[in-house]
């Protein structure tokens, strides 16, 4: 007789807890607007699936961030509904930080919470910058090209014994 396996119970993240790279939040949010930045192929034509993709503006009473619904995900997103965000990640679009929900998660609306959203902390306004990542990179790379510029000249003063 096989083991019935407990789900385990989601552990709810706020807005202001996100961080550029992290994946696997579930989040309540409130939809505070939404604007539809692409729409292909029509129902009616040769190409009968849609894609379509919305900048969502959500939040709560942490603050508020960009979510970036895809196809079904775009008519859920009306304003003024609650909205559960499960296996959600942040990516990064220009510098700054998109909340996304792919295959692997779900969006669905839940009950009307009873939060105000705060509107003054909106973590898509933040430019993330990688100096520190591309100055380390920057460093490599000179260390690599200077071996290899060594390995050039040894191999020019004594060639390899055949």
């Amino acid at each position: 007789m096989a083991e019935s396996k407990s789900l385990r119970k989601p552990v709810f993240t706020k807005v202001d807890q996100l961080r550029p790279g992290t994946i696997g939040h579930t989040l309540t949010v409130k939809v505070v607007n939404t604007k539809m930045v692409l729409q292909k192929g029509r129902a009616d034509g040769p190409q009968v699936r849609q894609m379509r993709i919305a900048e969502c503006l959500v939040g709560d009473e942490t603050g508020m961030i960009i979510f970036t619904a895809r196809n079904e995900q775009v008519d859920l997103m009306k304003e003024g509904t609650t909205i559960t965000l499960r296996n959600a990640k942040i990516d990064m679009f220009k510098g700054s930080m998109r909340l996304a929900v792919d295959k692997w998660g779900r969006v669905e609306v839940a009950e009307p919470a009873n939060f105000n959203v705060k509107e003054d902390n909106n973590l898509s306004l933040i430019e993330y910058e990688l100096e520190e990542e591309i100055w380390k990179l920057a460093c490599s790379t000179q260390k690599l090209l200077l071996a290899l510029q060594q390995i050039q000249q040894n191999l020019l003063v004594a060639p390899p014994n055949r």
